[in-house]
C-alpha cells in the first residue's frame, strides 16, 4: 500500500499524544479525495482552527486523506477507509513509538475511527456527527474511551442511532458519552466554537486519562 497522505501539524517537541483526524465521505463513491472534496476541506479547516490549542497541550495533529470518498462496503475485503487508517496508525508508531493516539472523526470518519479503535496505540475516539448505524459493532472500543457529539437537527446521520450506539458501547468501553449539540445540523457550520471546544477538550482528556492509567 502506498504511503498515506497526511497533513501534519506537529508539536514543537516529541508529542505527548497524537490526534489523527479522519474526514467524512459518502456511503458509496470511488472518486478520489482531492483538494475539492468538501469533507476533506471541512476537516482541514477544523485542523487549522484547533492546531494551536492542541500544540499547547503537546499534541500533534494529523489529518489523514482517504484514497476514495466512499465507505464502499462490499467493494473489497473491507470498507475503503479502513486499510488507509490502519496504515496511518502504523506510521505514527514508526515515527513516535507508543505515543497514545486519539481518533477524531467526522461522519464517515467517525465510523472509520470506531472500526480501527482496536489498534493498540488508540486511547479513544472523539466522534463528531458520527455515522453509526444501529448494527455497528462495538467490540473494537473495548477498554477505549468514546465521546460523541451530534445535533438533533442532523438530517444526514441519526442522533437516535448515535444515542443507541453509545449506549451499547458503554458495555465494553472505558467510558462512553454523547453530547447533545442542540438544534444544529451535520456539517458543523453552526456553533463552530462549540464543536472545536468539544474536539480539543475531549482529545486532551483522553490523552491525559491514558497517561494516568
Amino acid at each position: 500500500m502506498p504511503a498515506p497522505r497526511i497533513d501534519r501539524i506537529d508539536a514543537p517537541d516529541r508529542p505527548t499524544g497524537l490526534v489523527l483526524m479522519l474526514h467524512g465521505g459518502q456511503p458509496n463513491s470511488s472518486a478520489p479525495v482531492d483538494d475539492r472534496s468538501t469533507s476533506w476541506q471541512r476537516a482541514r479547516w477544523m485542523q487549522r482552527q484547533i492546531a494551536s490549542r492542541a500544540r499547547d497541550q503537546g499534541l500533534s495533529l494529523w489529518l489523514l486523506r482517504f484514497e476514495q470518498r466512499g465507505w464502499n462496503a462490499g467493494a473489497g475485503p473491507e470498507p475503503s477507509p479502513l486499510p488507509v487508517a490502519r496504515r496511518a496508525l502504523d506510521v505514527v508508531r514508526e515515527e513516535h513509538g507508543e505515543v497514545p493516539v486519539v481518533l477524531l472523526g467526522h461522519s464517515m470518519g467517525a465510523r472509520t475511527a470506531v472500526a480501527v479503535a482496536d489498534d493498540p496505540s488508540v486511547a479513544g475516539v472523539v466522534a463528531l456527527a458520527p455515522w453509526l448505524p444501529g448494527d455497528e459493532p462495538v467490540d473494537s472500543l473495548r477498554g477505549r474511551h468514546l465521546a460523541a457529539a451530534q445535533g438533533r437537527a442532523d438530517r444526514i446521520t441519526s442522533f437516535r442511532s448515535t444515542q443507541a450506539f453509545v449506549r451499547r458501547a458503554g458495555s465494553v468501553a472505558a467510558s462512553a458519552d454523547l453530547t447533545d449539540m442542540g438544534p444544529v445540523g451535520h456539517y458543523m457550520l453552526r456553533r463552530v466554537r462549540a464543536w472545536n471546544d468539544f474536539a480539543v477538550s475531549r482529545t486532551v482528556a483522553m490523552v491525559q486519562q491514558h497517561a494516568g492509567r
